[in-house]
């Protein structure tokens, strides 16, 4: 049983940057795909970005060029940097770790880009 836990959200005015962190316990971390996603008031939860064990990665064209996901697998952590924050970039965000078939998923952090 793999355990997530997000931080780092907040309220931040356009243009801004914020940088969610997720922290993970309970299982074999660099062995996992890491994923942000991002659910907003009465959308759906979209995947933003995602990163796999040998560390590719893969964005929503929506945030290409200003979102960067990383991992530090010392520390059981996969980082999501967000900068150019624009207001539709408000939503949930959650940490997503899958493999064979299995996902586990944190509690989200709230992100709100607002002047």
């Amino acid at each position: 049983q793999v355990q997530l836990v997000e931080s780092g959200g907040g309220l931040v005015e356009p243009g801004g940057s914020l940088r969610l962190s997720c922290a993970a316990s309970g299982g074999t971390f660099s062995t996992y795909t890491m994923g942000w996603h991002r659910q907003a008031p009465g959308k759906q939860r979209e995947l933003v970005a995602s990163v796999t064990s040998s560390r590719l990665t893969n964005y929503a064209e929506s945030v290409k060029g200003r979102f960067t996901i990383s991992r530090d697998n010392a520390k059981n952590t996969v980082y999501l940097q967000m900068t150019s924050l624009k207001p539709e970039d408000t939503a949930v965000y959650y940490c997503r770790a899958s493999r064979s078939g299995f996902e586990y998923w944190g509690r989200g952090t709230q992100v709100t880009v607002s002047a």
